[in-house]
């Protein structure tokens, strides 16, 4: 589904990523962990592309297909969602499929919305216009569960939720992950993956991946942070 290689970048000429290797088949879950500054939110907006980051070496593989001169919307049509961008639209022409009908749509609205426990109130509100933070975060989830993408790179969903916002946002993300989809989780925190159980788990440091492992290494993260990390890669 995705294959990063040797992945390199920079922003503003400063080196953020420094050697990624990544490789998410279909219908696994991976968590994304590492102190502030590591890179971590900088391999979401590379792997969405953001346009102001630089990719000075290696790939990125999206299906078999090299995506690094893709923009963030060609990615997007190919199956690629990040949690905190806007859809520019659902991808259902531009992947060729006829446009579906209103009836259908609605239909499909209230589907997802129900997955989210979202009341048609708060589908009738303009987009965010006075969401809290984690109205906002529901949000996100349920375009993504419109979009049905391929892949989820969902960059700090937990951030600034309560333990209901988070179980409703975890439990949209459960459900719409299938063995024909991958989802990558970024986080600083291990209480998400109470919810949203991961395959694998990598820890990013200074913009390299230091280790991998099961759910597991999250809980060792954090009960004792990282230090024993930063001492065993300096």
């Amino acid at each position: 589904m995705l294959e990063i290689n040797n992945l390199h970048c920079q922003i503003e000429d400063k080196p953020i990523l420094k050697g990624i290797n990544l490789k998410i088949n279909k219908g696994e879950i991976h968590a994304i962990m590492g102190p502030n500054g590591s890179g971590k939110s900088t391999l979401a907006n590379v792997i969405s592309g953001h346009e102001d980051y630089e990719v000075t070496k290696g790939s990125i593989y999206f299906k078999d297909q090299e995506i690094n001169e893709l923009s963030p919307e060609e990615r997007a049509h190919e199956g690629v969602f990040l949690s905190f961008q806007y859809p520019v639209e659902i991808p259902r022409k531009s992947k060729g499929q006829e446009e579906m009908p209103s009836s259908e749509m609605l239909k499909k609205i209230r589907e997802k919305a129900s997955l989210l426990e979202i009341d048609s109130n708060f589908l009738s509100r303009s987009l965010n216009q006075g969401f809290s933070g984690g109205e906002k975060k529901r949000n996100e989830i349920f375009q993504m569960a419109m979009m049905e993408p391929e892949l989820a790179v969902l960059d700090e969903t937990d951030s600034g939720l309560d333990i209901d916002a988070l179980k409703i946002v975890a439990n949209g993300v459960i459900k719409c992950s299938n063995e024909n989809n991958s989802v990558l989780v970024i986080t600083h925190y291990q209480r998400l993956l109470d919810y949203i159980v991961p395959d694998f788990v990598h820890i990013v440091m200074d913009g390299k991946v230091v280790m991998s492992g099961d759910k597991d290494l999250a809980k060792k993260i954090e009960e004792i942070g990282y230090d024993w990390l930063k001492k065993d890669n300096s």
